[in-house]
């Protein structure tokens, strides 16, 4: 999913109607404050968009028994299992671990000289290896869980039938990986989660697929904003050069690289419970709403000039990763590996640009996430 839709051009309606890759209608809520609204209010229910005759967008969905796919209290329950895992605390403790993993990386890239794909030496393989860490998985199997993903989350590149066969070989894989956890746990997200369902928090169904959620939410944003906010760092004129003299604004930085350009530029989608005013729409119960994030973080309104790449961040917080009782529950996890990835990225190869090919950067086609198969670089 490179260049975007048309809907996502900027224009004057806050509100649009549109028809989905799926041939679907929605409401397209392109303004920050409404984006925010929708996403906050539980007028707009995200068990009702998953629902058998619920308008989709494409079929790069959660399936129902997914945390993302519920309301209320079934999704404050699920949601609780694991919050702990994400805490500032947390993430500190880790943060050394993925600076090792972010320099064996940069190792692999300069070994293999300039002109070399980052994409594959650094930004692929360094989200899957981060998560697997955080749940436990053996790195071994980490490229077999990348085939599996991949497949599930692309949109038009395998059939519904590919799809199905890779959902049940991964959820196999990890009813076995629990089942050998139950027997020997250790500090890592899986085998708390185990403890979960032992204690009556989770059914046997809820574990597997917590944990599936989990590596499969986290894995190809982290993977598409690396690229995107590289490629938005290289193509900027004297903007990664900014970066290299003042390695301090490393993190107001990538918040603002994630507002320009979001790996996932749309919410899923919502159904309405009951009739809503959107700004200039009336939204009817039973109507499906999505939120262009990409739109609200553009927003005119909120941020001046929002085309401009402001290095020394902005207010308010973007829409990248969501808002209200949905908001990604990885954030922490993925802002602290691009705020690594960065700062690494910018003390190791001072000198990083395109490498001088016909097209250094390639678009990863057919995704239900926006990202770069390749980005061929020099420094």
């Amino acid at each position: 999913m490179g260049p975007l839709p048309e809907f996502f051009a900027p224009g004057e309606e806050d509100v649009k109607r549109i028809v989905t890759p799926s041939g679907d209608k929605m409401w397209l809520v392109r303004d920050y404050a409404l984006g925010r609204l929708v996403l906050a209010d539980p007028r707009f229910s995200r068990a009702a968009a998953v629902g058998p005759d619920a308008p989709t967008y494409n079929d790069a969905q959660p399936v129902p028994e997914s945390m993302m796919s519920m309301d209320g209290s079934e999704h404050a329950r699920l949601r609780k299992t694991v919050t702990g895992a994400f805490t500032a605390r947390k993430m500190a403790a880790m943060a050394p671990g993925i600076e090792k993993l972010t320099d064996r990386y940069l190792d692999a890239l300069e070994a293999a000289g300039p002109g070399a794909d980052i994409m594959e030496h650094l930004g692929t393989p360094l989200p899957l290896d981060v998560l697997c860490q955080l749940l436990g998985v053996p790195l071994e199997d980490s490229e077999r869980f990348r085939g599996w993903v991949e497949v599930l989350f692309d949109i038009s590149a395998s059939t519904p039938q590919e799809k199905g066969r890779k959902r049940l070989e991964l959820s196999a894989y990890m009813a076995d990986l629990l089942a050998a956890k139950r027997g020997a746990p250790q500090d890592d997200l899986l085998s708390s989660l185990i403890a979960a369902q032992d204690d009556g928090r989770l059914s046997p169904g809820e574990l597997i697929t917590l944990g599936l959620t989990l590596l499969m939410a986290g894995y190809g944003t982290t993977v598409g904003q690396i690229a995107l906010n590289l490629h938005v760092l290289l193509s900027e004129p004297g903007a990664y050069q900014e970066l290299v003299d003042h390695p301090e604004r490393v993190d107001a930085t990538v918040e603002e690289l994630m507002r320009l350009s979001p790996t996932t530029p749309l919410s899923f989608s919502r159904v309405a419970t009951e009739p809503v005013r959107l700004g200039s729409a009336l939204v009817r119960a039973g109507d499906a709403v999505v939120v262009s994030l990409l739109n609200g973080n553009r927003d005119g309104k909120v941020y001046p000039d929002p085309e401009f790449l402001e290095p020394e961040g902005r207010d308010p917080v973007h829409l990248t990763f969501g808002h209200g009782l949905h908001r990604c529950l990885g954030a922490p996890l993925g802002r602290i590996q691009l705020q690594i990835v960065f700062a690494r990225l910018v003390g190791r190869f001072p000198g990083l640009r395109f490498a001088d090919l016909p097209e250094p950067a390639v678009w990863k086609d057919g995704m239900g996430t926006r990202g770069f198969a390749r980005i061929h670089v020099d420094w």
